[in-house]
């Protein structure tokens, strides 16, 4: 049976010099996966997370994250999810907000509107939504007004 909890490895090591803080550790391997929601387990409330979370069961709530989501292959995820990166291969069902990325890779299956600055599908992807791509990590930037009228280019 999987449970939530922290892949115990001795990837994260002090910092020379180190003091005690929480700051002074970091992961000797980039993109790993810090927790995982295994296969055959199900979960409902609110998850939020630092690093990188992967989800393989089922999962109902609300995600939100600054960091990185995985949904794996044959997972089965009814959520709003608020996160820096997405990545789906499995089923979704909700709003999918990143600040930086979302990626779609075939099995997955999205069913709700997704919004994000990047976005990459593969071919064999069912997406069911509306998609809205703009730069959500900047915010109370807007866009420079059109010139009025009358005010062409000299």
């Amino acid at each position: 049976m999987a449970l939530l909890g922290k892949k115990e490895e001795k990837t994260n090591v002090p910092l020379l010099g180190g003091g005690s803080s929480k700051e002074d550790f970091v992961a000797t391997r980039p993109g790993e996966v810090h927790t995982l929601l295994g296969k055959g387990s199900e979960f409902e409330g609110k998850l939020t997370f630092e690093g990188q979370v992967r989800i393989d069961g089922k999962f109902n709530g609300q995600i939100i994250t600054k960091d990185v989501l995985v949904v794996g292959e044959g997972a089965r995820v009814q959520a709003e999810i608020t996160a820096g990166t997405v990545i789906i291969n499995g089923t979704v069902e909700g709003n999918v907000r990143a600040t930086q990325l979302i990626e779609l890779h075939a099995p997955a299956r999205v069913k709700g509107n997704i919004e994000a600055p990047a976005l990459t599908m593969d071919r064999g992807v069912i997406f069911e939504g509306t998609s809205k791509m703009e730069n959500l990590g900047a915010k109370g930037s807007t866009p420079p007004p059109p010139p009025a009228p009358g005010e062409g280019r000299k």
